[in-house]
């Protein structure tokens, strides 16, 4: 397909918040001089240059360039090139280079299938994706910053972007933009690119023996590789590496529950918050092993073949991996694609680089100090957002549509009648077509790890993000992804999803204001929203985020218990 590349200036301008000047006027003769309103001239906005904006890693000097008041430096190399030798390999240290490296522009995305990716043109439009090049030297970082080498200690935003693990980037969408939280909070804003799907979690262990030991895991050591990075280099770009916060959606969430379990990542950050993306078992070893075996038997070689593997086109083995991928999960008689059970690209439970579930039955040991926000949204996927006939739809419609739409958890099936009347009972002044979103959008996942991480010493917080859109004449709801915006105030960046505009901005105020809070203390509590009170069991404290923020105990507790065992 054809890559999406932006223009750089469109990247930089978007947010700033540059004013435009007064319009020049030109009084009467017979006016004084000391009355004549001039034009005020803006400033500029952009720095780049030999010496505007040089730092130190590592491994070398980097250049980015000054938005205003801020550093930015993108597309730094963490980690070498994965292609060749390096591919199913934990991730090696880059090159150190002579030269000042050029960290003006994002890093190549990891190889992904793209094909069709912007079929759904309102899709597209809404979540205004940024894809550019892909390849196997993806390993880059990218950091904001408000000071270079002027001795202070910010706290530390790492952010992981979303995608489950096979797709995504650090930049997919605008609102990952860390210029202005970084602003805002005077903090230091980083987001990474690492291995992905086929490359980042085809287990070989099995049967390639000790040499791809770490095979099954290696999109999540990038990560950790990523975090070292900031631990050596972060205090070059006036950051503290004594106070870093993880924080992902959706897939990027699943990997800060996986990062939390890892024995390598301990200690390399402080903080976590995992927004609509609650892992609590990775993959089993056994069915990892047997996705590998299964890759080997589509290539037609034996186990002494992975080394061919390694030198394929990185296309024809993810067409490969994911065909063999179909087969297994036919075998074992489920679904090609999509749903739990056997198969898939995700992290897996190897006994050493993750020693076990990060929740499940229990929490992992290796981050019980570490603070947690959790936060999901009321419609994490709204089936009317793009199809307009179903907004209005029966309640019996709903409950037929139920019974066969996947939401984010386990799929309800025949039981959608009992759930329908459960969700409606429990939120009575919803609309069918809203309570049908609420279903397939539950909560389950995530309160079962609040509660699982409600057991350890430190504390966790509970958010519900309810916030409706105007676009799309208020079809879109508070969906998947939405909220990121607001905790990065970006909601005029991320245009698309906000609408822009102050109503917005007043609530991005207060979350911003709230996660910058929990970044340098490890409580969330701000003026502006109502006492924020750590979660319980007992009582399922969540924060309800919205025009006006309400704090309710467990206001679903009802309605998830129609909903059908994992």
């Amino acid at each position: 397909m054809r890559t999406s590349r932006r223009k750089f200036f469109k990247v930089l301008g978007a947010g700033t918040g540059i004013s435009l000047a007064a319009p020049f006027s030109l009084l009467s003769s017979k006016s004084s001089a000391q009355n004549i309103v001039v034009e005020k001239e803006d400033g500029q906005v952009l720095f780049i240059g030999d010496n505007v904006a040089l730092a130190d890693t590592l491994y070398g000097k980097v250049r980015g360039f000054r938005m205003k008041d801020i550093y930015s430096f993108l597309g730094i190399p963490y980690g070498a090139n994965t292609s060749g030798k390096n591919r199913f390999m934990p991730p090696q240290k880059p090159a150190p280079w002579e030269d000042v490296f050029p960290a003006v522009y994002w890093g190549n995305s990891a190889p992904q299938i793209l094909e069709n990716f912007y079929a759904n043109r309102y899709l597209a439009f809404t979540d205004d994706w940024h894809y550019d090049d892909v390849s196997e030297d993806c390993l880059r970082i990218n950091v904001w910053t408000p000071g270079v080498k002027d001795g202070k200690k910010r706290p530390v935003m790492f952010w992981i972007h979303g995608g489950g693990f096979t797709s995504g980037n650090a930049i997919e969408h605008p609102e990952y933009h860390g210029e202005n939280l970084a602003r805002l909070g005077d903090i230091v804003f980083c987001s990474i690119n690492h291995r992905l799907g086929p490359l980042g979690f085809a287990n070989f262990a099995g049967v390639g023996g000790e040499k791809f030991a770490a095979s099954g895991n290696v999109g999540m050591l990038d990560i950790v590789a990523a975090l070292e990075w900031v631990h050596g280099n972060v205090s070059n770009f006036g950051g503290d590496p004594n106070n870093v916060t993880i924080m992902g959606q959706s897939g990027g969430g699943a990997k800060v529950c996986t990062l939390m379990a890892m024995p390598s990542a301990k200690g390399l950050f402080h903080k976590a918050v995992a927004l609509s993306g609650s892992l609590l078992k990775a993959a089993e070893k056994v069915d990892s092993e047997k996705l590998g075996a299964y890759i080997l038997k589509e290539a037609n070689l034996p186990a002494s073949g992975i080394d061919k593997l390694q030198n394929l086109p990185w296309k024809d083995y993810l067409v490969l991996a994911n065909n063999a991928n179909k087969k297994l999960r036919e075998d074992s008689g489920l679904p090609a694609t999509g749903g739990p059970g056997i198969g898939g690209f995700r992290p897996v439970v190897d006994g050493f680089y993750l020693p076990q579930h990060p929740y499940f039955p229990e929490g992992s040991p290796q981050s019980a100090n570490v603070p947690m926000i959790i936060c999901t949204t009321f419609y994490e996927r709204s089936p009317s957002s793009f199809d307009s006939s179903l907004e209005n739809i029966t309640k019996e419609q709903a409950k037929e549509h139920l019974k066969t739409i996947r939401g984010f958890g386990t799929s309800i099936g025949e039981n959608a009648p009992a759930v329908y009347d459960a969700y409606e009972k429990t939120f009575p002044d919803r609309k069918p077509i809203e309570i049908l979103s609420m279903a397939i959008s539950n909560r389950k996942n995530a309160v079962a790890l609040a509660d699982v991480k409600s057991r350890q010493a430190a504390p966790v917080y509970m958010a519900w993000f309810g916030w409706n859109p105007p676009l799309f004449d208020g079809r879109l709801r508070a969906f998947h992804t939405l909220d990121i915006c607001f905790w990065f105030y970006n909601t005029d960046r991320q245009l698309s999803h906000s609408g822009g505009g102050a109503r917005p901005r007043k609530l991005a105020t207060k979350m911003a204001g709230s996660l910058l809070q929990f970044m340098k203390t490890g409580n969330p509590n701000v003026p502006g929203l109502p006492s924020w009170p750590k979660y319980s069991p007992a009582n399922g404290e969540t924060m309800l985020l919205d025009d006006i923020a309400s704090v309710q105990n467990d206001p679903d507790r009802e309605a998830r218990k129609s909903l059908p065992a994992t």
